[in-house]
């Protein structure tokens, strides 16, 4: 039969629009977000520190839960989508009725009564004694937020293995936007099976990777949960996750009054394990957020982009036949789960029978579910389908290809907008001449390499003949020339073309497209890089913090990964050339060509990149670069320029980085040998309504990188560097935490350090950090832990104290007059993860562990218990002195 022969509704769904315009508008305001819609809100307003940053505290009111859902997944809290109000509810509150229950009252409205009734009264919005439901916050925040906090929230999200949003609701505006930009930066990492070994880890952008995709719709009411049946499917064995948010859960009840709509995303990665892979390759699952009868635009994308499409129904009307008939020659795949007790079992029949040869269907794609099937076997029936799908020869896209059917249905795509693609073509023109790292870095990054390497040397030996008080002003006089003459060579030549391209990327009118520029220069310099045999570490993400006592000291002679920091640095090197020769008389200041760079890359410090602070290549410290750098952040912050510098130290693969990251949402590079090994600094603004009670404007924060290894003390030149690089970033700070792997681990350079530090009288706070402890559940000290710290130590402290010839030869921490053995200097940190990754979520355990150490250092920074905090300016001659 035709399915024209049936009639349609389409004069009630034209009403829709208007009322759900009214009623995004309205949680708008109820959240408190209606002021960001003309300006977005940013990742630097969701980063500053507030006195909320200081308090595990409960939203009062449904403006306080934008702010905590965010500050939560900052922390990477597994809890971030469960947040309530603590509210009394009325005595005459009106218990919530289910959205299963409510949409049948909906869908079953007969045609024949008064059509004009307000079909929502059974679904009122919010009100401040009603809890909102988690997708309504999540699509109100992402509506509300450019397009870099976006992508934070999305970043954030995965680390959580929570689902992610793949196309966003906008009734308001009449659009919807597939999040191809905000996705772009989720990696997946993944175990190839057979078998697991060398060469079988696989890393690739969540954005750029193929996978099969499978589908889940429902039409009209389903008695049976699309999202926990996806949970289930996605679960391994026993091991229960809520990936796709569900009625269940807290708050789940509540009703959805602007997430209908919403396509979510989450995968399936192998770990290597058999026992716990349900699938041997990569498998992305997709759910559609309310019924296809009113998202058709959506479903159309599903059909157009899966493997297979599953739909959950207990009946199929007239319109949703028709709808599904018009889907007649799809290459797609479709499997109905019906729930027959609830559903017009005749009726179902006799569309199913018309459907089956329209879809290509048979009798094994209809499965039946009641409350009487076994789940687990119900699940496993539907794995197979899924595992039998993708093994057979099927679609296969990455999000990039579904973004172009996207397009061609019409919906939005975040990253078309001009000033992306702007930014885009630009990072093309620079990456495609990459053809040969080592060539590219001797022809296009000129001043770096041997030039640089001769220069820090030379600027080594005159900073130690100065310090010694050598006599000998002839030597000194010829280091200064030769000094002189690396310069003046360094000066001569012009930027290369890639960097002068680099150079114009961060230059622009418009503050968007250089941070676009700098997250497309990320991307496309790593997918450049050469490939390197990647071993099979003790863990499968670059996130995770890993064991590493003892770091051979070789690794940090290896070249580098290309990343923007070489661009940076090149900079910084025509800077520090022109400014020597300008001190030293040999260039008129006039004829300066080089003086904005500082200004240009303070532009992107403002903005959270990482900049350099210590030189991973050299191992040493630009010093007019740094120094113009802070010159210029002195005079750009004006009245709020009070300091606090908190420095992270410790063996590289202890989680140092990422530990920054979770408490200040910061973007250092993570992973050892992932990422730049040198030193790099970030800012953290302290909100003005907080600032006088914390002490502070800004909390500058620096992370070491891979600099401190475990050399020995008796290793020589390489351990001196070790010592004199940990002096230094302990010297600038007002707080430094030195992030350890086992008990008594602690490196002989910091060690060194700290004797160094107190015969100078300047001593930062400090907090040791063990991460990874397997049987620390609390991130509180133990004392039988802190008093192993203080006990008499080994070899390598009695090396160090020797070389510092300190009276007696044997030190402890106990012995130094800043140790307080009953003060909270000791943190253990659990696991970062909970389960087996790629497939496991950060650990509620490490991210409550991580926001007390966070709580604890703002509270050293208020009662005074840091060095005294610094203005920028005593900054700059600190550095110069250390």
């Amino acid at each position: 039969m035709d399915p024209d022969d049936y009639g349609t509704n389409e004069a009630q769904d034209s009403d829709f629009p208007a009322v759900e315009r009214s009623r995004l508008q309205e949680m708008l305001s109820l959240l408190g977000l209606e002021t960001y819609q003309a300006q977005k809100l940013s990742l630097q307003d969701s980063l500053q520190i507030s006195s909320d940053s200081m308090r595990n505290w409960a939203p009062q009111a449904p403006k306080d839960l934008p702010w905590n859902f965010l500050r939560k997944l900052q922390a990477l809290n597994a809890e971030a989508r469960n947040t309530t109000m603590v509210l009394d509810a009325p005595p005459d509150a009106r218990p919530a009725e289910k959205e299963s229950q409510m949409e049948e009252e909906i869908i079953y409205w007969d045609a024949a009564d008064d059509i004009s009734a307000d079909i929502y009264s059974f679904s009122e919005l919010p009100t401040p004694d009603t809890p909102v439901n988690p997708l309504d916050l999540l699509c109100a925040l992402l509506l509300s937020s450019d397009s870099f906090l976006q992508q934070e929230i999305v970043q954030k999200m995965s680390l959580c293995q929570f689902a992610l949003p793949l196309v966003l609701p906008d009734s308001e505006n009449h659009h919807h936007t597939f999040l191809l930009w905000a996705l772009r930066g989720v990696m997946r990492t993944w175990w190839a099976q057979p078998p697991r070994g060398v060469g079988s880890l696989r890393e690739d952008s969540a954005v750029l990777s193929r996978a099969p995709a499978f589908a889940f719709v429902r039409m009209e009411v389903s008695s049976n949960s699309k999202s926990q049946l996806l949970n289930a499917v996605l679960s391994p064995g026993h091991r229960p996750r809520d990936c796709f948010w569900h009625r269940d859960l807290n708050v789940g009840t509540n009703p959805r009054e602007i997430a209908d709509g919403l396509v979510e995303a989450s995968w399936f990665l192998p770990s290597g394990r058999e026992d716990l892979d349900i699938f041997p390759e990569p498998v992305a699952f997709l759910n559609l957020r309310g019924d296809i009868g009113s998202h058709w635009l959506q479903f159309k994308l599903l059909t157009e982009v899966s493997s297979a499409v599953f739909i959950l129904t207990d009946n199929i009307s007239k319109k949703e036949y028709k709808l599904l008939y018009s889907m007649k020659g799809s290459a797609t795949r479709y499997y109905f789960i019906l729930s027959p007790y609830r559903g017009k079992r005749n009726t179902n029949l006799r569309f199913l029978n018309r459907l089956i040869p329209v879809l290509k269907m048979d009798h094994s794609h209809v499965l039946v579910k009641v409350s009487s099937t076994d789940s687990a076997g119900f699940v496993r029936r539907v794995r197979s389908i899924v595992a039998h799908v993708a093994r057979s020869p099927c679609r296969r896209l990455s999000l990039e290809e579904m973004a172009h059917a996207a397009r061609k249905l019409g919906l939005r795509v975040d990253e078309d907008c001009e000033e992306c693609q702007q930014a885009k073509d630009r990072m093309e023109r620079i990456t495609r001449k990459i053809k040969d790292l080592d060539a590219y870095r001797r022809d296009e990054l000129r001043l770096q390499g041997d030039p640089w390497r001769k220069v820090a040397q030379v600027e080594k030996e005159l900073c130690q003949a100065q310090w010694a008080g050598d006599p000998l002003d002839k030597g000194r006089a010829e280091l200064r020339h030769r000094l002189l003459e690396l310069r003046a060579q360094q000066n001569g030549h012009e930027p290369a073309g890639g960097v002068q391209e680099f150079i114009t990327g961060i230059s622009g009118p418009s503050l968007g497209e250089k941070q676009y520029f700098l997250r497309w220069m990320e991307w496309g310099l790593a997918r450049v890089a050469q490939p390197r045999p990647r071993q099979p570490p003790e863990t499968t993400l670059t996130l995770r913090p890993k064991h590493c006592g003892v770091v051979d000291f070789s690794e940090l002679l290896r070249p580098e990964p290309l990343g923007v920091e070489h661009f940076l640095r090149e900079m910084g090197q025509f800077y520090e050339a022109e400014s020597c020769l300008v001190e030293a008389g040999k260039l008129p200041a006039g004829q300066r060509r080089f003086a904005h760079f500082p200004g240009l890359a303070l532009e992107l410090l403002l903005k959270g990149l990482p900049l350099e602070l210590i030189d991973g290549s050299t191992l040493s410290t630009p010093l007019r670069w740094v120094t113009g750098l802070l010159k210029e952040l002195h005079v750009r912050l004006e009245r709020r320029s009070r300091l606090v510098v908190l420095s992270a130290l410790g063996v590289p693969g202890t989680g140092k980085s990422t530990l920054l990251n979770t408490m200040f949402g910061l973007r250092f590079a993570t992973g050892r040998g992932c990422g730049p090994r040198g030193a790099f600094m970030q800012l953290v603004t302290v909100a003005e309504s907080f600032s006088q009670d914390l002490g502070c404007d800004h909390i500058l924060v620096i992370d070491s990188g891979g600099l401190i290894g475990g050399a020995l003390a008796s290793a020589g030149e390489r351990f001196e560097l070790e010592a004199s690089l940990a002096t230094l970033l302990m010297g600038l700070s007002n707080v430094t935490v030195v992030s350890l792997a086992e008990t008594r681990d602690i490196p002989p350079a910091i060690l060194h350090a700290f004797l160094r530090l107190e015969k100078t009288g300047h001593m930062p706070n400090y907090q040791f950090v063990y991460q990874n402890v397997h049987d620390a559940c609390a991130p509180g000290p133990r004392p039988r832990e802190r008093r192993l710290l203080l006990d008499p130590p080994g070899d390598v402290s009695r090396a160090v104290a020797q070389m510092e010839k300190q009276g007696g030869g044997i030190r402890t921490l106990a012995d130094l007059a800043f140790c307080d053995p009953e003060k909270q200097h000791v943190w253990h940190i659990p696991g970062l993860w909970h389960g087996v990754p790629p497939m496991a979520a950060v650990s509620l355990g490490y991210s409550e562990a991580i926001f007390e150490l966070k709580r604890c250092l703002l509270e050293n920074i208020r009662n005074g218990l840091s060095n005294q905090n610094k203005n920028i300016q005593q900054l700059i001659e600190l550095v110069r002195r250390l």
